[in-house]
Parts: C-alpha cells; structure tokens; sequence
C-alpha cells in the first residue's frame, strides 16, 4: 500500500507540562472500513525529553483521535506488544525516548511512525500478528524429551546453560522479523525470531528435538534463505545476536553437530 496526502490535525486540548517542546508527530494511519490507501497524519504534541514515543501516542489517542490503534501493554520493553517503526526504524515505542529523538541546535523535530513491514496491517500501527506467529509455532519452540519423565530435575551445567543464554531473551516482538527484507520480500521465510526460538532448544543439552528442528530450518524456506545482513540484530531491542544464532544454526546443519 503506498501512502498519500498527508492530513494536519488540531492538537491544541494536549496538556503541556512545563519544560516541554513540541514534537511533530506525523503517523501512517489506515481504517480498512472508509480507507482504501493508508495516509500520513501529522500531529504537533507537547512532549518533555524523558517521555517515551509511547508517551506521544497516548496524548494523540486521549485527547485528539481515540480511534488511533495500536498495540501496547507493559510498557516496559518486556512484552514485546508496541513494536513499530519509528523514523523508519524497527524500535519499541516504550523504549524510545524523545530526548534522542531531537533535532540538534534547536531545530524542529519531527518523528515519523509506521506499522511494521512485511506483516498485514489490520488498522493504523496494528497489524496482523498471525504469519508471525505460525512461523514462531512451526519450529518447535519447547523442550522436546523422549522416555520417562525424570524423577527430579533436569540437570544442567552453567556452561550449558550458557551455550542458549542469548537466545532466552527473545520477547516475540517481531521487530526482528519484520525488518528483514526476506521476510518482506517472501511471507513463507520463517524469518530471525523463529530461528532464534529454535536456536534455543537446538543447543540446550535437556533437549531430544534438535534433529527434528534442524530438518525443520533445513527446509528451502528456513535459515538458508538469510542473506546477513544484520538488519535483524541492529533491530532487536533486547541486544540479542541474532545473525549470529542464524549462523549457528547454518553450522549445526553443514556439520551435523550441536
């Protein structure tokens, strides 16, 4: 969908709080009912340094449009629900603050925020979260062990615990999958966050499904069809490696070894 004019609105009732400079916030918004392309909104808010972009939608949703849509929930980038682009970026809208945001010497800022690619966007900054989802689903993202259950724990080392510690972070945010141009480009591309998912029970030493996944991310539509180009961990808010656990991942299958 390619956006068209850009519509101003009236943001005069948003309170300003004192020290506050004003942002101009311009948001792709689509109403599949009355919309047939999406179209950018502008709106000038009132914002102090140490507010975040979430700050910014909610003033916008409560006192100008409550119709504006998008997804939000703990607001402490722990959920992984607010993710977007902002300024063309794959961020968390709870993460980013204004204060880097800002023009330097005082010039007027304006911060732009879009759904995020490669996923169907269901209204404004909602999308559809279900290709995701089934992908995530597909490679098996849970302990897989054979036999009797155990009649005590299942013990591991440090060190093995270690070898999946990067991986445990991942917050299915979608950030990462839907800045990789694969994904964009081919829907049916399990993409970084399901790669990821699996990495972290291919290499956990309590785990018997490893040779199940592989064959799984071995497919024409698994992690052969990454091109590295790191998008996917520049965009991950939580710092994981994820080129890296794809390359991993790759190497357990070239050398049929975990």
């Amino acid at each position: 969908m390619t956006a068209v004019a850009e519509v101003k609105n009236d943001t005069s009732q948003i309170p300003a709080p004192e020290g506050s400079v004003t942002i101009t916030v311009k948001i792709l918004r689509f109403n599949p009912e009355i919309d047939s392309e999406p179209h950018w909104e502008s709106y000038d808010v009132p914002a102090l340094p140490t507010d975040r972009v979430l700050n910014l939608l909610f003033n916008i949703k409560n006192y100008v449009d409550g119709t504006l849509s998008f997804r939000r929930s703990c607001a402490h980038g722990i959920c992984g629900s607010d993710a977007m682009q902002i300024n063309g970026i794959n961020r968390l809208a709870c993460k980013v603050l204004v204060k880097d945001l800002l023009a330097k010497n005082g010039k007027p800022t304006e911060v732009t925020i879009a759904p995020i690619k490669g996923l169907p966007t269901m209204k404004d900054l909602y999308v559809d979260m279900e290709p995701f989802f089934e992908a995530y689903r597909s490679v098996k993202p849970y302990l897989i062990a054979y036999g009797n259950e155990p009649t005590r724990e299942r013990i591991q080392s440090q060190a093995d615990r270690e070898r999946f510690d990067d991986t445990t972070k991942c917050i299915l945010c979608a950030a990462c999958t839907s800045s990789c141009p694969v994904y964009w480009n081919d829907g049916s591309y399990f993409g970084p966050a399901a790669i990821v998912n699996a990495h972290r029970f291919i290499f956990d030493s309590r785990d018997e499904g490893s040779e199940e996944r592989l064959d799984i991310l071995n497919d024409a539509e698994g992690v052969w069809r990454c091109r590295t180009t790191f998008n996917c961990t520049d965009a991950c808010p939580r710092g994981i490696q994820v080129t890296k656990a794809i390359q991993e991942v790759k190497r357990a299958l070239l050398f049929k070894r975990v």
